[in-house]
C-alpha cells in the first residue's frame, strides 16, 4: 500500500468498463434479433430495388424468423404506386 495503489485502481475499473461494454454489446445483438449481417443486407437490397423503384429507406425490412428448427429469412419491401426511378 503505498504510492502505487492508483495504478490497480485503474485497472480494476478498465475491467469493470469492459465487463460493462460486453453486456451493453451482447445487449443490443439479443434486442436486433438476427445476426450482425442484417443492417448489411438491408442496406444492399435497398441500393439494388433504388436502380428500378423510388422506394423510401424504411420501405425494405429484414427479419430472420424461426419456424420449427428452421430459420427464415422474412424480406419485406413496400413499393410506390407505380412511379419508376429515373436513370
Amino acid at each position: 500500500m503505498g504510492m502505487f495503489d492508483f495504478l490497480r485502481a485503474r485497472k480494476n475499473t478498465a475491467s469493470i468498463a469492459k465487463d460493462r461494454l460486453r453486456i451493453i454489446i451482447a445487449q443490443e445483438r439479443s434486442t436486433l434479433g438476427g445476426p450482425d449481417y442484417l443492417p448489411l443486407l438491408r442496406r444492399e437490397l435497398l441500393e439494388v430495388i433504388r436502380k428500378y423503384v423510388n422506394v423510401d429507406v424504411d420501405a425494405v425490412k429484414v427479419d430472420l424468423v424461426k419456424d420449427g428448427e428452421h430459420d427464415v429469412l422474412d424480406i419485406s419491401v413496400s413499393l410506390p404506386d407505380g412511379r419508376a426511378a429515373t436513370a
